[in-house]
């Protein structure tokens, strides 16, 4: 078998790109197939390189797929940390809320490895999978301890609840995309999360509750839904 890492000079892949490129293949066979049914035979055909090359980078089949739920965890942790490090309290929500979207609308639907997994009983992947949850719930848990009354305990429990909601919400869409584009999606999801956090009292002693809008914008939003 012709191994695709070579270059058409013959020269091999740096380590680094070859360990990219199977884990590329090895997330179209997983998604397909799901893990207990995907081999490492058709990982290796996925990616055009012998099964003792697919070996050297990786020891068994459970490492490649931990290896993948890595990958895709560290980017959306690192989408959901960015949109929430955003100076406003709407733009950091919606940003947020827009990253579960993005991330679960990827091409390859990574997003199936992690919140899909049909391996996710296994206590090697179940602790890497709460870890994203957690990982995700504390930025927005420090988010929320920031702007309302709550101790971090509780902040914490309100964090895994919105990002719960999040996640849930863009899984629905992409099943829905045909009628319901991304934008009211997006939209609807980020208003129940501002007025969810809004149910608590402000930490600067107001009201928790979103302040009434202006007339101006009272009024377009009945000319729109008119």
């Amino acid at each position: 078998m012709t191994d695709v890492s070579q270059t058409a000079r013959g020269q091999r892949l740096p380590r680094s790109e070859r360990r990219a490129m199977l884990l590329d293949a090895a997330l179209g066979v997983f998604v397909e197939k799901g893990y207990h049914q995907a081999a490492m035979d058709d990982i290796a055909a996925r990616a055009g390189v012998s099964k003792p090359v697919l070996y050297q980078h990786f020891p068994g089949k459970l490492e490649l797929y931990l290896a993948l739920v890595d990958r895709h965890a560290g980017e959306l942790e690192t989408l959901v940390r960015d949109a929430l490090a955003l100076e406003d309290n709407k733009a950091r929500i919606r940003t947020m809320v827009d990253a579960y979207f993005d991330f679960v609308g990827q091409e390859g639907a990574a997003f199936r490895l992690i919140f899909e997994s049909d391996l996710a009983n296994a206590p090697e992947v179940r602790a890497r999978l709460d870890q994203i949850d957690l990982t995700c719930a504390r930025s927005m848990a420090d988010l929320i301890a920031a702007e309302t009354t709550m101790d971090a305990e509780e902040a914490l429990l309100v964090g895994v609840q919105l990002v719960g909601l999040a996640q849930t919400s863009a899984r629905y869409w992409l099943t829905h995309e045909a009628t319901l584009s991304k934008e009211t999606a997006v939209r609807v999801t980020g208003a129940l999360i501002r007025r969810g956090i809004a149910a608590f009292p402000a930490r600067d002693g107001r009201d928790g509750r979103e302040a009434t809008p202006p007339a101006r914008e009272r009024e377009s939003a009945g000319t729109a839904a008119g």
